[in-house]
């Protein structure tokens, strides 16, 4: 399989990014949405995007280190385009972490993804994890418990609970099967 140059990749990639976004801005105007609607947070998620162009059309370590920016940015406005959408400004008590550590591990993932690096996979995948485990963590505790939007959640504490009962259980196996030193 022969590889093209790296900024011919990132030429690649935003020439599909911004077909998709055509795509689907037409269809739904098609269908009567408009999705354009979501106004000024796509003023967010379009840098984003050219960051993560200019990360694929970059050599060696830079594009990696690109790809970090670019998925915190890219993640902050989808976030914020949701939030916008919703009206559900208070979910910024959780949603955070979809940003960071989440938008780290989504660029260096997809910066992976696109360009064959491996590594970068193995890195973005346990820090997406992460990200969407404390976003899940702590929206549970907040919507759920708390009741952030409106009403909490029947038996959110008992889950959340069990949770930790878990998450302590794992931890605690770890340290006591873990490697020994010698």
């Amino acid at each position: 399989m022969e590889t093209r140059p790296a900024e011919q990749r990132g030429m690649i990639v935003l020439g599909g990014l911004l077909v998709v976004v055509g795509i689907l801005a037409l269809a739904g105007r098609a269908l009567g949405y408009d999705a354009f609607g979501l106004g000024w947070p796509l003023f967010v998620i379009a840098p984003g995007l050219l960051l993560f162009a200019l990360a694929v059309s970059a050599h060696g370590t830079a594009g990696s280190a690109i790809a970090v920016p670019a998925g915190i940015v890219t993640m902050v406005g989808i976030v914020l385009a949701v939030q916008n959408a919703t009206g559900l400004w208070a979910t910024w008590a959780y949603a955070w972490a979809l940003v960071a550590p989440g938008g780290v591990g989504i660029g260096l993932l997809a910066y992976g993804l696109v360009t064959g690096q491996r590594e970068s996979v193995r890195a973005g995948l346990p820090i997406l994890g992460v990200g969407l485990g404390l976003f899940l963590g702590f929206g549970l505790f907040f919507e759920g418990v708390l009741g952030l939007n409106g009403t909490a959640i029947v038996g959110a504490e008992t889950l959340l609970a069990g949770g930790l009962v878990v998450l302590g259980l794992v931890l605690l196996a770890g340290g006591v099967l873990g490697s020994r030193p010698s």
